[in-house]
């Protein structure tokens, strides 16, 4: 039995490396600047854990390590250093409420590039973490495989879009900061929402596999983009509302989709984890 790895201490705060995990975890942007990510929670890490995803740095609390079964978060393949941190120091990097005295450092895949014909989500400048992550969700859900965000859109990798999408990046082929000319590279059907024109998404033939365009919250699809070819469609609301949020409608969407696909045997039920290659 191969023998348990040196947990290094760090005791200072003005350590550098743990100055770099602290921007990790708090600033959208600092992945792109670092090449690096910053997981925390026993979620996240599992997910990583179980998909044999490439791991950096092995990070626990010391009252973590006092605790029976910390071995179960060290990776089975692949080169890790592993470092124990003050429980007071994990609090200083960690952004959340409740620190979780467990973290991963990985690498960051890039900004990544549009693939041809793959089910895919295209997100219009939308802005808020918290709609980015749940629209990613769903994504990796209903089978869609890449999520393609255009310039002005919400940091795909930034912490609070990590957290709310539970893992699904790891399903999913990442494109970032993407101009609209990339769009000519999916070669698949345009599907843009509207409250107001359209055929009503429960009666409408989808296309499968298609690409679903998500505008931003306040201001909807950019005029450019809606002025590309494409099918309009439009949610049904017994209800009366004005309008839905941008998650819950790419919920709803891609739900529909991969039904009608599901029906037509273009798509099968797969419960597992799609790690792209990166």
């Amino acid at each position: 039995m191969p023998a348990l790895p040196r947990f290094v201490p760090i005791h200072s705060r003005d350590n550098p490396q743990l100055k770099a995990w602290r921007r990790l975890a708090q600033d959208a942007q600092a992945y792109r600047k670092l090449g690096a990510l910053w997981l925390e929670g026993e979620h996240l890490c599992s997910v990583v854990r179980d998909a044999g995803l490439p791991v950096q740095t092995v990070v626990l609390s010391q009252s973590r390590l006092a605790q029976p079964g910390w071995q179960q978060w060290l990776p089975a393949a692949g080169s890790h250093a592993c470092v124990a941190l003050d429980d007071t120091l994990f609090a200083q990097v960690s952004a959340l409420e409740s620190c979780a005295g467990l973290a991963y450092v990985l690498p960051w895949r890039g900004a990544g590039s549009v693939r041809a014909s793959v089910p895919t989500v295209v997100l219009d400048r939308l802005q808020d973490a918290g709609n980015v992550g749940a629209i990613l969700r769903s994504a990796a859900a209903f089978g869609f495989r890449q999520v393609v965000a255009l310039q002005g859109t919400a940091a795909l990798w930034s912490p609070k879009v990590v957290r709310a999408g539970m893992g699904a990046h790891f399903s999913l082929q990442l494109v970032e900061q993407a101009p609209l000319q990339a769009l000519d590279a999916l070669q698949l059907p345009l599907l843009l929402t509207s409250s107001h024109a359209g055929a009503w998404l429960h009666e409408a033939p989808l296309p499968w596999p298609s690409a679903w365009v998500l505008g931003h919250e306040g201001q909807g699809v950019s005029p450019a983009l809606a002025a590309l070819p494409h099918q309009a469609v439009r949610i049904a609301q017994p209800g009366g509302q004005e309008s839905l949020n941008v998650a819950t409608a790419a919920a709803i969407c891609l739900h529909a989709n991969a039904t009608q696909a599901l029906q037509q045997g273009l798509l099968q039920v797969d419960g597992g984890l799609h790690a792209p290659a990166f």
